[in-house]
């Protein structure tokens, strides 16, 4: 497994982590503590949480998988800030009891990376340096980042922290990457060419940001998944030859897809299926080439000027 250096803070992640949302969509525990065991046996250690996932019942059922296994070699990661169906809020008493509510689902002292799930619009940066500085003092949070924010909203919020965000975890895969879309469509009318993130990848890599990719095998905004799908036959076709070519199935094509892109993005996988998880984990020794990589970019619909 690649390892990613996160922050001198942090130990190496994997560059592959377990996306915990449907966690408890395996109903039986022992199964779910069966993928946890598996993805440490591939040397995934980054297990990704957020206290709305499932109404902050798969936390909890991580927590209870926690005993009997070794926290130090874990790496937990978790988000706050949305209220479903109300808001989001960056309120600093808002993230204290976020994160106060998580360590204990999670049944840990401490959480390795805390992020803010979505921008709040309503954001007193300064109320957010208060709430870090005092999380970081007290040990409950090591470091922190953010989730699907543009390049000034970070700014904005690093103009009042003691340390910068490590991380900014937005959608990303080969069909939906509207980042990589307007980065070769520079001065060109057509809407490939509209830059609706301010450019994120060449920001976070400036600022030695790590990007994570959430739901990396899907198109649009939970439209479905692109692997099998007949909306997307010839790039299902490149995928399985590639697939063959390497010995590997077409998940583990997109995600070295990601993996080849030289920002090192992180790529979060939310399958529960242990099986898929060891095959998808295989990523982690394909270098695409620069052909390939291209090849799999147009075959999922994109054009090059």
């Amino acid at each position: 497994m690649k390892m990613l250096k996160i922050n001198d803070e942090l130990p190496q992640a994997s560059a592959i982590g377990l996306g915990c949302m449907r966690l408890t969509g395996l109903q039986d525990e022992k199964k779910a503590g069966a993928l946890i065991d598996a993805c440490m046996e591939e040397g995934i250690n980054f297990f990704d949480h957020a206290d709305i996932y499932a109404g902050g019942e798969a936390e909890a059922v991580f927590g209870r998988l926690m005993a009997g296994r070794n926290r130090e070699k874990m790496m937990i990661q978790t988000k706050c800030a949305i209220r479903p169906g109300c808001c989001f809020d960056f309120s600093r008493e808002h993230i204290l009891s976020c994160v106060e509510a998580s360590l204990k689902r999670l049944q840990t002292e401490y959480i390795d990376i805390l992020l803010l799930h979505r921008p709040d619009a309503l954001m007193e940066p300064e109320e957010v340096a208060e709430a870090f500085r005092l999380l970081k003092k007290e040990g409950k949070v090591r470091s922190f980042g953010v989730s699907n924010h543009n390049p000034m909203q970070i700014e904005l919020l690093n103009s009042c922290l003691d340390e910068p965000v490590c991380v900014n975890q937005i959608q990303f895969s080969i069909a939906h990457c509207p980042s990589i879309d307007a980065g070769f469509n520079v001065n060109i009318h057509n809407d490939a060419g509209c830059v609706r993130e301010s450019s994120v990848i060449e920001y976070c890599r400036l600022q030695k940001i790590r990007l994570q990719a959430w739901s990396p095998f899907q198109y649009g905004m939970f439209e479905g998944v692109f692997i099998g799908n007949e909306k997307f036959p010839e790039l299902n076709q490149v995928m399985d030859r590639l697939a063959e070519k390497y010995g590997v199935t077409a998940n583990a094509v997109a995600t070295a897809w990601i993996l080849r892109h030289p920002a090192g993005i992180q790529t979060i996988v939310g399958s529960v299926n242990e099986k898929r998880i060891r095959e998808i984990c295989k990523a982690s020794d394909v270098e695409l080439t620069r052909e390939e990589w291209y090849e799999l970019y147009l075959a999922a619909g994109k054009r090059l000027p």
